[in-house]
């Protein structure tokens, strides 16, 4: 079943940092009826407030868990408990441990060590991808090939197709690859470069955007767009608009 779409508050930060209740009123007015939250820990019960106020929901959120020490992990699943996650999503892991296959399988052992953890507080773990996982290659294949094989069948992927792109691989074969796995995309769009000032609204750049979303229909399709040189919720409106029009 599709799901409603969802926007990365990143996206918004500037905006977030200046009006955190205004910002969001202003996503769900644009049709938004769920976000992907980040940097929410020191502040949960006033992003659930004002969630709640605009009428949105979180049903995931990006923390870095395997950089955490112990107090913090719990910090870190309390505040997403808080706000009402279900998806719990380490945005990021170091470059310098995707080089070797030892090293990319310890991350995931570590992940997959986690996910018990995790559900004792009714969350799901993730991992989103950047660029290198993918230009990284290990044996004849990619770094994230050698992670997402490793990772045990409790740790869901959010699949950054863009950045999936920049590091040189297909997102739609990754999709296949991994199936059902995949339960988040972060769908994008520029020039496909690594100049996050090139990304543009979804729809206007070189990716294969309706490609992408037909090969995982029922994946959280999530909007995000690291910098952009122009009016940022002009992008995520537009992204809006064309994803609907896409997934109708």
């Amino acid at each position: 079943m599709t799901q409603p779409l969802s926007v990365q508050l990143y996206t918004v930060r500037d905006a977030l940092s200046a009006d955190l209740p205004g910002t969001l009123r202003r996503i769900a007015s644009i049709g938004y009826t769920n976000v992907e939250a980040f940097r929410y820990v020191e502040h949960a019960e006033e992003l659930r407030d004002a969630l709640a106020d605009a009428g949105l929901r979180a049903p995931s959120g990006h923390a870095r868990l395997l950089d955490a020490g112990e107090q913090d992990l719990e910090r870190i699943m309390h505040a997403s408990t808080t706000i009402g996650m279900q998806t719990l999503i380490d945005p990021h892991i170091d470059e310098a441990r995707w080089t070797t296959r030892e090293d990319v399988e310890a991350i995931a052992r570590e992940l997959s060590t986690l996910a018990p953890r995790a559900a004792d507080h009714g969350l799901v773990l993730g991992y989103h991808n950047h660029a290198f996982e993918f230009s990284n290659r290990i044996d004849g294949v990619s770094a994230y090939q050698v992670f997402a094989d490793a990772l045990s069948d409790d740790v869901v992927l959010e699949l950054d197709t863009y950045w999936v792109t920049v590091g040189g691989d297909d997102p739609v074969a990754v999709i296949g690859r991994y199936g059902d796995k995949v339960r988040f995309l972060h769908v994008k769009d520029g020039d496909g470069s690594h100049d996050d000032k090139r990304q543009v609204a979804v729809g206007n750049g070189v990716m294969p955007i309706r490609d992408i979303v037909a090969a995982a229909p029922d994946a959280q399709h999530v909007v995000e767009l690291d910098d952009h040189e122009g009016d940022v919720f002009q992008a995520v409106t537009d992204s809006y608009t064309f994803l609907e029009g896409v997934r109708a």
